[in-house]
C-alpha cells in the first residue's frame, strides 16, 4: 500500500491500520521530522512534496520496488489553506491549496495507475472532505479542491473499472488533531470569538455532536481496500457524524 502524507494525522492512522493487518506500507510526507519519527514503522518512508511530480514518480518507483508491487493507493495529502473571505485570499495561498489538495492527487495517481493496470486489480482511495459536498465559508480554495476530488473520483471510477480497479472517496468531517486545532484557532481569530466557542460551533451542526477520531477513517480505508468491498466503487463515503451544514 502507498499513502501520501502518511507521517501524521489521518495518514499515519491509516498506515498503522494497514501495518497492523499485515500489509506492506510505503508512505511519503513533506514533513521531514515527522517522517524520521515514524520511519521504523513502515517498509518505506520518504520525504516528498506531492506537488513535485518528479519527486512523486521517484517515490512510487522506490515503493513498487521495495514492496514488490502495489495493490492500494491512498491519495491523502492535504492542507487546510487560508481562513478568509475569497476577496481577501492571496493568489499564492489559493494556488498552493489547490496544488496540494487536488493536483497532488493527480501526481500520485499518474505514477501509480500504470502499476495497478498492469496487475489488473487494485484499490484507489481519494481523500476529500465534508467540504466536498457542502459549502464552507471562509475556506473557498479548500472547498473548491475537495469538490474537485469528487469529480476526479467519479471519472477515475469509470476509467479504471474495466481494469478491475475500484475508486472511492472518503469525506471526513472535523477530525481531532493538530491541523483541526490550527483551523479552529484561525477561525476564532477571524470571527473574534474564543477557541472554546469555535470548538462548540464546529460540532453545532453535526447530528452526532462530536468530532471524528482518525482511527475511524483508518478503519473505513481498510474496509474499502479489502475483498469485502470488491464491488464498491465510485462512492463518496462520509465519516463526519453527519454534517447538516458547514455554516
Amino acid at each position: 500500500m502507498i499513502i501520501s502524507a502518511g507521517a501524521s494525522g489521518i495518514g499515519l492512522a491509516i498506515g498503522r491500520q494497514f501495518v497492523a493487518k499485515g500489509a506492506s506500507v510505503a508512505i511519503c510526507d513533506v514533513n521531514e521530522e515527522a517522517v524520521l519519527a515514524v520511519s521504523a514503522e513502515f517498509d518505506l518512508a520518504t520525504v516528498c512534496d506531492v506537488t513535485d511530480a518528479e519527486a512523486m514518480n521517484s517515490f512510487v518507483k522506490d515503493a513498487v520496488s521495495r514492496l514488490g508491487g502495489i495493490t492500494t493507493v491512498i491519495a491523502n495529502a492535504g492542507t487546510a489553506g487560508p481562513t478568509a473571505n475569497l476577496e481577501d485570499i492571496g493568489s499564492r495561498d489559493w494556488s498552493r491549496t489547490i496544488a496540494v489538495n487536488l493536483t497532488g492527487q493527480y501526481t500520485l495517481l499518474k505514477s501509480t495507475i500504470p502499476h495497478l493496470k498492469a496487475q489488473g486489480k487494485g484499490t484507489v482511495i481519494l481523500m476529500s472532505s465534508a467540504a466536498g459536498r457542502l459549502g464552507l465559508p471562509m475556506r473557498s480554495p479548500y472547498a473548491a479542491a475537495k469538490w474537485g476530488v469528487i469529480g476526479l473520483k467519479e471519472t477515475l471510477a469509470m476509467e479504471l473499472g474495466p481494469h478491475g480497479i475500484s475508486v472511492n472517496a472518503i469525506l471526513p468531517g472535523s477530525v481531532t488533531g493538530p491541523r483541526m486545532d490550527a483551523v479552529l484557532t484561525a477561525k476564532a481569530k477571524v470571527m473574534d470569538i474564543s477557541l472554546e466557542e469555535a470548538r462548540a460551533a464546529e460540532v453545532a451542526n453535526v447530528s452526532m455532536q462530536r468530532m471524528i477520531d482518525p482511527q475511524e477513517i483508518a478503519e473505513l480505508a481498510w474496509f474499502l481496500a479489502s475483498p469485502a468491498a470488491r464491488s464498491v466503487s465510485g462512492q463518496s463515503v462520509g465519516v463526519c457524524g453527519n454534517f447538516e451544514t458547514l455554516r
